[in-house]
């Protein structure tokens, strides 16, 4: 017994390598993350980061990073100049070891090769290989599920380098599950909080997003300026379903505050359209947070200087998905409200255009380019300070620190890489989470056809599997994924359950606890 004992605690505490991918751009903000979390051998990559750990990192880095879309763990990396080495190398996987065939699972594929021509090619391979060694070793074989799989497999191919790997997080990090209503393009809560990461903000003065919309900033700022894990309102992880996982590792990760911190200042949230400022009330409670931010109906126009030291961090619109009567007036209207009512605090702002920029008509001091979707922007910051620039300096302020100037960096590496963009699917880019397909310059007719030839001869449920992840997966709402009957119905038994249920038992209602009081989320799993 003793020995068992042993040899599962040699197991937990097994080294393995593990990919965290993120949006382009927020690369390093990533890296810094894993690197405050104990990662080993962190290796940055493109829209991904590298690292090893045990279990109890890969559940760290997906309840507590900030700016991961999701967690993947390699399981076998070959070299695949075809189809034939796809299904050969995957079928070689003794795949009773993560299935068996009452469980269900589904491919997610991401191809960057002339060899292949369709990443859905790719994860019907796949498929085919895993459920051809279940029907020649048992006779049965698992069934595919888009939906709700029980394991969920990715599969990266670059020219002819494949990594094969289990998908740890299941539904993108992005989806926090505070949410609960939300207005026309929200801003993706990854990018905001790689954002405010950016920024170098950690609580340390007021908080203000004079734009606000649904308030993801807002939300992001505060779980950052409390140093609280992005993930605890999540219902589940994909390796909750895993046949090694250890329930009481995660309830001791999960119900760990240690490290959550006081937030002395305030967050301010300001929207024109009333109906924007409901929403965004609405899921400050759900996170509950309405003790430390305030949202107002306010029009930018009637800024005023704040009282207190402040940082500002926004997303104007950009006249792309969202237009505004005069997009120019607006972003001249900004820079007159920086210039005289908002002395002595810096202002980052995220835009696409640059003839918009130029209507703010300040100089910024530091420029870094984001993926805001499809869309190539910049994170602008400004530095509003009286007087001159050299009466500025002398005074020993600094423009940029040497953070700054390493981000500023980045603007060259993103035009190296825009013939790479190109060849993305702009309707399947990051807009929605995560970046799933790529289209490519040179096609083979021939494995197509076989593709297409094969591909409706299978049932509707096998079609489903390869159909793109961030379309074709269902409800959007959490709730109706949930099987929640409104919007406070969440999994039962689980960790977050809605403003009613988020507590302990004994202790106060939701309402009684958000910040300020007695901390809604500690309520621990219940054991099977």
């Amino acid at each position: 017994m003793d020995n068992e004992f042993e040899k599962n605690i040699i197991q937990d505490n097994e080294s393995f390598e593990m990919i965290a991918k993120t949006f382009m751009g927020l690369e390093n903000v990533l890296a810094e993350e894993l690197t405050n979390l104990g990662a080993d051998d962190i290796q940055i990559g493109r829209r991904m980061v590298s690292f090893r750990g045990n279990k109890e990192m890969m559940y760290r880095a997906n309840l507590q990073l900030h700016t991961a879309i999701r967690i993947l763990k390699p399981i076998r990396h070959f070299k695949a100049k075809s189809a034939d080495d796809v299904y050969d190398e995957v079928k070689a996987v003794r795949w009773s070891d993560y299935l068996d065939s009452k469980k269900t699972f589904a491919v997610d594929s991401v191809v960057f090769s002339e060899e292949f021509r369709h990443s859905k090619f790719v994860a019907y391979k796949v498929k085919d290989a895993i459920v051809d060694q279940f029907r020649e070793e048992t006779g049965i074989r698992p069934n595919v599920s888009i939906a709700n799989p029980d394991i969920r497999l990715h599969i990266h191919i670059a020219e002819d380098d494949a990594t094969l790997c289990l998908d740890s997080s299941g539904e993108s990090l992005h989806r926090r599950g505070y949410r609960q209503e939300s207005v026309e393009a929200p801003l993706n809560e990854v990018l905001a909080a790689g954002m405010i990461l950016m920024s170098g903000w950690r609580g340390e003065t007021d908080f203000i997003d004079p734009m606000c919309g649904s308030g993801t900033l807002l939300i992001e700022a505060a779980l950052i300026a409390h140093n609280m894990s992005p993930g605890i309102f999540r219902q589940q992880f994909a390796f909750e379903r895993w046949t090694d996982f250890d329930q009481d590792l995660l309830d001791r990760i999960y119900n760990d505050d240690s490290q959550e911190k006081e937030f002395t200042h305030h967050i301010y949230g300001y929207d024109v359209d009333m109906a924007a400022v409901m929403k965004a009330r609405t899921n400050v409670k759900a996170a509950g947070f309405s003790k430390c931010i305030t949202i107002e109906q306010k029009d930018f126009k009637d800024f005023e200087q704040p009282e207190e030291k402040a940082i500002m961090i926004t997303n104007p619109p950009y006249g792309e998905r969202i237009s505004t009567n005069n997009l120019f007036a607006t972003y001249k209207m900004i820079g007159e409200r920086l210039k005289h009512a908002f002395q002595g605090n810096d202002a980052w702002i995220l835009s696409y255009r640059e003839e918009c920029f130029d209507q703010i008509g300040l100089r910024p001091t530091l420029k870094v380019p984001l993926y805001n979707g499809s869309l190539e922007c910049e994170f602008r910051k400004y530095v509003m300070f009286d007087g001159k620039m050299k009466e500025f300096r002398q005074e020993g302020n600094i423009l940029k620190t040497e953070e700054e100037k390493k981000a500023m960096a980045e603007k060259h590496r993103f035009k190296k890489n825009r013939e790479f963009k190109k060849r993305m699917d702009e309707n399947e880019a990051n807009e929605k989470g995560d970046i799933r397909s790529f289209i490519f310059h040179k096609h083979n007719p021939a494995y197509e056809e076989d593709f297409m030839r094969r591909f409706r001869k299978k049932e509707d449920s096998d079609r489903r599997a390869y159909r793109d992840e961030d379309t074709d997966r269902g409800p959007r709402d959490n709730n109706a994924r949930r099987g929640g009957k409104g919007r406070d119905s969440f999994k039962k038994g689980n960790r977050f359950q809605g403003k009613d249920d988020y507590r302990k038992p004994g202790k106060a209602s939701f309402d009684q606890v958000e910040r300020g009081g007695q901390k809604p989320r500690r309520k621990t799993y219940n054991k099977k």
